[in-house]
């Protein structure tokens, strides 16, 4: 089991938000939690960059769809960025490979402080 560790950098689109660990039933609830700090702006861009998440499970796949749920109510895009092969097959599985846009890795241009909140 690997701890879940959440950052936060800016981006010229929008926030990255970079998940590293374990993002399940027992963590999940820090990915919504961090969610409405994040300033996003009509025709903006959330991006997840999950290179570094080791394991995803059903509560996390939840708190994923919530993120694009916020980012739509704010007017925003979201994108998954560098998914894990193990996360891909299962958001190919059930079908949310066709409603998360995939990047192959997270914008790398932002200049911004990262910030770890967890």
């Amino acid at each position: 089991m690997s701890p879940l560790k959440i950052t936060v950098r800016g981006a010229a689109t929008g926030p990255v938000v970079e998940i590293s660990g374990d993002l399940d039933y027992s963590s999940a609830t820090e990915l919504r939690e961090t969610l409405p700090t994040l300033a996003l702006r009509p025709g903006g861009r959330l991006v997840l960059d999950l290179a570094r998440m080791t394991f995803c499970d059903s509560s996390g796949i939840t708190a994923l769809i919530a993120a694009r749920n916020h980012a739509l109510d704010a007017g925003a895009d979201m994108a998954l960025a560098a998914v894990p092969a193990h996360t891909l097959r299962i958001l190919h599985i059930v079908g949310l490979d066709q409603i998360f846009p995939l990047l192959p890795s997270s914008d790398s241009d932002s200049g911004s402080e990262n910030a770890a909140l967890s």
